[in-house]
């Protein structure tokens, strides 16, 4: 099993480059988006759980859980632009 000959396809074939990045910037931004989701899944869960046994801490609890989830989204998004960015240079 030699993966040389087609990493240098890789290198010297510009089609067959753009065809791989094209291939990554959408498996990046697949996983993105999987871990967002996984994420914010967790966040919520847990946020649901701390205001069940605490629900007096609800308005704080949930402020928080808003604020956290613009952050992974906003992390998300980052990713998803980055893979994109690699996409289009080639």
């Amino acid at each position: 099993m030699t993966i040389f000959p087609l990493l240098q396809a890789a290198v010297y074939n510009q089609e067959f480059s753009a065809a791989w990045a094209q291939m990554g910037a959408g498996i990046g931004a697949g996983i993105a988006v999987v871990g967002a989701g996984i994420g914010i899944g967790r966040l919520a869960g847990q946020a649901m759980d701390g205001m069940a046994r605490q629900p007096e801490m609800a308005g704080r609890i949930q402020t928080g859980a808003i604020i956290f989830a613009a952050l992974i989204e906003g992390a998300a998004l980052f990713a998803i632009v980055v893979s994109f960015l690699i996409q289009g240079k080639f």
